[in-house]
């Protein structure tokens, strides 16, 4: 105790537990001591001070009765134990970092909008002039507050200057001092200010004519700039009003009633693996020539090193077979097969969900009631892909019409499709055939064969059988013979064949 009070000073005495002096009971009292502070806190074992030094923190619960077990039983509980913890909940696992963090997946920016508006900002542009050279199309391109907004300066400036120049005339000449002289003629009759000259310039502009005010021939300056004032208000109409009719002429609000799924699928057609979306016309009127195509965004890096990014390549959506070329009457489901050609043979359903890329669909055709050309467009991400499903049916037969529910439009279902990539599948299909060809033709090899065997043997053979074999392969033996002939034709067709794919 000496020792121990030396070395613990300050250690209280609700920290140490005496051991008890071995006797009869004592390993077991010293092992229930011992489970008791391993399910309370810490402890260390000092044989030097006989004590067995724990934390508390909190009065121990009542020890249950110990039970001997096996070490298999020990074992099995431990496994057990270790196999609950590590269980996780099906599609709670996300992807881990390296230091074995959760990390979600990034979402991509996207190039081009659901709604079609490309996701594209010009910056740092210092030939700002070359809008300049197109001012009409600038104009056009404008948003309706500042195109309205030009409109209206527009006349307002130009009222003002023909205005300002008009007082000026009238300033000039003397007309305004001598307002109450009737024997003097002024340039413009009435004009008497500023007002009244800025009146008389919207009245010459727009060809309104009151007729209070007038220009009179003793003024030849005015009658120029009469001339000069109408020439140029014509100009400004027509610049004006043209680009407020091209621009509330624009097809681009035609493209909201062209619509596209909210999703792409990818499915067998065909003994065949195709991307498939569905396109359709909400408008009675139709769209003249329509035509499909899509691109496939995505980055790569070169064999040299080179880094391209949002590089553009093309899927086929039918230019071969003119399958592209669309007659939008109702909703179409647009495939792309996926074949050697095709930017998709390679992946597969796994390699989809780890795939960054996008696919821009674009619909181009003619408006049928104003005959401008109207283009639609979306994408799709590639998390917006699903692979092994379908598009619900829409049209439905009624009594005298085919009636289509858009309600279904955006609809899929799913549908047992393989999960491996066209090259495999391809490959697969592959082996198939050629594994039933090369069976087809040893068997048709065979039976010449057996037939030749059945012919050698003795007559006395097939009369001692009564009902047996021989009687069966004799019997056979025209038919396998004429099979033989035809199978040794085709065989060696295909064997030709074979070969030259070879």
């Amino acid at each position: 105790m000496a020792l121990e009070n030396s070395v613990f000073p300050s250690r209280p005495d609700s920290l140490s537990l005496p051991v008890e002096e071995k006797g009869e009971g004592g390993e077991e009292e010293v092992e229930v001591a011992t489970e008791a502070t391993a399910s309370t806190g810490v402890f260390n074992l000092s044989e030097e001070l006989g004590h067995v030094v724990t934390t508390e923190t909190a009065p121990p619960p009542p020890t249950a009765p110990k039970v001997k077990r096996s070490f298999q039983s020990k074992l099995a509980e431990r496994e057990a134990t270790a196999n609950q913890h590590r269980k996780k909940t099906p599609g709670a696992e996300k992807e881990r970092g390296r230091f074995g963090w959760a990390r979600s997946r990034r979402k991509r920016q996207r190039y081009v909008e659901k709604n079609g508006r490309c996701n594209v900002q010009h910056g740092n542009m210092r030939e700002t002039y070359r809008y300049l050279t197109d001012i009409f199309t600038t104009l056009v391109d404008l948003n309706w507050r500042c195109s309205l907004f030009v409109f209206v300066m527009a006349y307002a400036v130009t009222w003002l200057f023909f205005g300002a120049i008009w007082y000026l005339i009238a300033y000039c000449r003397g007309d305004l001092d001598h307002l109450e002289d009737e024997t003097w003629t002024p340039c413009v009759n009435n004009v008497n200010g500023f007002i009244s000259a800025f009146l008389f310039s919207i009245e010459t502009e727009t060809t309104i004519g009151y007729g209070h005010r007038v220009i009179t021939d003793q003024c030849p300056v005015g009658t120029m700039l009469l001339l000069l004032q109408a020439i140029l208000g014509s100009m400004v109409n027509a610049f004006m009003v043209g680009c407020m009719f091209v621009k509330i002429s624009q097809p681009n609000k035609r493209a909201e009633t062209l619509v596209f799924s909210k999703h792409a699928v990818i499915s067998l057609r065909d003994d065949k693996l195709c991307l498939m979306f569905r396109v359709g016309d909400l408008r009675s009127s139709h769209i003249v020539g329509a035509n499909m195509r899509a691109k496939l965004i995505k980055s790569k890096q070169t064999q040299e090193g080179e880094f391209i990014p949002l590089d553009q390549t093309d899927i086929s959506v039918g230019f071969e077979t003119g399958d592209d070329r669309l007659f939008l009457v109702s909703p179409l489901v647009i495939s792309h097969e996926i074949d050697i050609r095709s930017p998709f043979w390679d992946m597969s359903q796994a390699q989809l969900e780890k795939e960054d890329f996008e696919i821009v669909v674009i619909l181009e055709g003619m408006v049928e009631a104003t005959g401008m050309t109207c283009q639609a467009r979306s994408s799709y991400l590639a998390e917006e892909v699903q692979w092994g499903h379908r598009f619900s049916p829409m049209m439905s037969l009624a009594e005298g019409f085919f009636d289509i529910d858009y309600g279904a439009f955006h609809h899929t279902f799913e549908v047992d499709t393989p999960s491996c990539s066209a090259r495999e599948l391809s490959l697969a299909t592959a082996r198939l055939e050629a594994h039933l060809y090369w069976s087809i033709s040893s068997r048709l090899d065979e039976e010449p064969t057996l037939a030749n065997q059945a012919a050698k043997q003795p007559d006395g053979g097939s009369a001692n059988g009564k009902g047996g074999g021989p009687t069966f392969i004799v019997g056979e033996m025209t038919e396998i013979q004429e099979q033989s002939g035809l199978g040794e034709l085709n065989g060696s067709v295909t064997t030709d064949q074979s070969e030259s794919e070879a």
